[in-house]
């Protein structure tokens, strides 16, 4: 029998009703089933109710009628178009050719200097001749394991191969002072902040479309200038101290900074301490390299009595530094998103930090003025009451307070001795309060190693050396014993620095040979005073400087 015009309204409408909320194989089933319902002539109808073509709704009466189960999915396995990827084998090579790591910085990459955003990669591959969208880029690059990736702090520079030496070293030197009740610090110098009305990074709450106004450009303003906070951070205490200064970031600065502290802070709370531990960055105004933190050093020891011991983080390793994640770290989260527009709210800020573990933290404005370009010279240098340890001396020294005071002109020199009376004599060098030995034994290891010596190969040979044998090794006695540097002894034996360290060398390696081993002194003894007086007098004199290294 024929479809009326009336059944085909009604089947339009209910088709309409209905095919919208099902997926493309129930589709095809409904109409299938409606087809068979009118017999003769329903598969044209259906498919001109719904708008379809009559294969679609053949194929629903088909499957309707071969008995098959459900599928439990829209298409049969195969089913759609193929991937464009399956289309085009080079398309996958192509896209990582442009963005693998390894070819990144090839000069003939045509990316080699814009964004590889997925826009220009699609750009670049449909130019090369594989057709593609942003999209599908995207997809292909998630398959093969690429993400969105920023840059991270990772790379240290070159590592020092006795980078983790020394970080156990300093951690024996910490827990040494812990157990005794000495005070330990981790001192460094915070990034420098322009005061003003400039962005700070991050973000806090504010009304919606109400951010805070800074201006536009970071140029520093001249009557406001830039704060420079130098902290301390106590290890035991778990709190801070911040010198925020208005000048340069200097060694004297940096050491002023720990003279606050200690006499704000650190006697209180240290009222029996006798020795301080300082652990400090390679670097900066408080680097092993700079000779004024030393010389600040040493006045401070003489001033508080306190025996100074620093040990310095090795190269490369600033952000290991304890103050840098247990105080800096805090106040950058402090102050985010709000302009420090004053030193005044630099200082404020900074004393307001605190967190969950129960840091406390001191601010204090420092507008003393440090100027640049001091220089300090070798017989300054050679006269320091400075000790070095037996594992990297240049990383780990001690400054001695009962060695060395205060002149009117500010420069270190010894307490004891200051103006001898009496004539040099040279035979204070092998003293046995400083050698550790009678002597006697040491002309007896002198004797030793000479022998060594002259049994090597070459031995005599070349141009003779600045000091005689037997000064050589009681030289490097008195390095080994008391860790006197190689500037003092260049002073005391009439030598040179190159020359003095190039006995080191010689003479400790002769040690080794003979299995003799100097062991440091426990303390310094009082004779060394005498040789520091030595150190001044002659450095003091106008034709005494010490001989530059060849």
């Amino acid at each position: 029998m024929g479809v009326s015009e009336g059944m085909r309204s009604q089947l339009a409408a209910k088709l309409e009703v209905l095919l919208p909320h099902l997926d493309e194989r129930q589709r095809r089933l409904l109409m299938g089933a409606e087809a068979r319902t009118l017999g003769h002539g329903g598969i044209r109808a259906v498919a001109q109710a719904a708008g379809v073509s009559e294969v679609t709704v053949s194929k629903g009466v088909a499957e309707l009628e071969s008995g098959q189960d459900p599928l439990g999915r829209v298409r049969r396995a195969g089913g759609g178009r193929r991937r464009l990827a399956d289309l085009n084998p080079g398309l996958r090579p192509a896209l990582l050719a442009l963005v693998e790591p390894d070819v990144r910085g090839d000069p003939m990459s045509p990316l080699r200097w814009t964004t590889k955003s997925t826009r220009h990669l699609a750009a670049e591959l449909t130019r090369q001749g594989h057709r593609i969208s942003a999209d599908t880029v995207a997809d292909l690059l998630r398959e093969e394991g690429f993400s969105l990736q920023a840059n991270a702090k990772t790379l240290e520079g070159k590592q020092h191969p006795d980078r983790d030496e020394q970080f156990r070293y300093l951690n024996e030197q910490v827990r040494e002072h812990r157990d005794t009740g000495q005070p330990v610090i981790s001192v460094d110098t915070k990034k420098k902040e322009l005061v003003g009305e400039f962005k700070n990074s991050g973000r806090e709450w504010q009304p919606a479309r109400e951010p805070v106004r800074v201006s536009v450009h970071d140029f520093a303003d001249p009557a406001l200038g830039k704060a420079i906070p130098y902290g301390i951070y106590d290890l035991a205490a778990n709190a801070g101290w911040v010198n925020v200064g208005c000048d340069h970031d200097t060694a004297a600065f940096a050491v002023t900074s720990i003279r606050r502290w200690w006499h704000g802070l650190g006697k209180t709370t240290y009222p029996r301490a006798t020795r301080l531990l300082i652990t400090a960055d390679a670097g900066g105004s408080n680097g092993y390299r700079t000779r004024a933190w030393k010389i600040e050093l040493a006045m401070l020891a003489a001033k508080t009595g306190l025996e100074i011991t620093v040990c310095h983080l090795p190269p490369s390793t600033s952000k290991w530094n304890k103050i840098e994640h247990r105080l800096f770290s805090h106040i950058t989260m402090n102050w985010r998103g709000r302009p420090l527009t004053s030193h005044e709210v630099v200082v404020q800020t900074i004393a307001a930090t605190t967190n969950r573990g129960g840091l406390r933290v001191h601010a204090e404005l420092d507008t003393g003025t440090y100027p640049i370009g001091i220089q300090i010279g070798d017989a300054d240098m050679a006269a320091l009451p400075l000790t070095r340890h037996t594992f990297h001396g240049d990383w780990n020294y001690v400054l001695h307070p009962a060695l060395v005071d205060t002149s009117p002109d500010g420069h270190p020199t010894p307490a004891d001795d200051r103006e001898p009376t009496t004539a040099w004599d040279e035979g204070r060098l092998s003293d046995p309060a400083l050698t550790g030995m009678p002597r006697q034994q040491l002309d007896a290891l002198t004797a030793a190693l000479a022998a060594l010596h002259e049994a090597q190969p070459g031995a005599g040979l070349g141009r003779p050396p600045r000091l005689p044998f037997d000064e050589q090794v009681l030289a490097t006695v008195l390095h080994l014993r008391l860790g006197l540097p190689a500037e003092p002894l260049a002073v005391l034996f009439d030598s040179s620095r190159s020359a003095v360290h190039r006995t080191f060398h010689k003479i400790r390696r002769l040690l080794d040979q003979h299995g003799t081993a100097i062991s440091p002194a426990a303390s310094p003894p009082s004779a060394l005073a005498a040789l520091h007086a030595r150190v001044v007098a002659q450095g003091s004199h106008p034709n005494s400087e010490i001989k530059p290294a060849c």
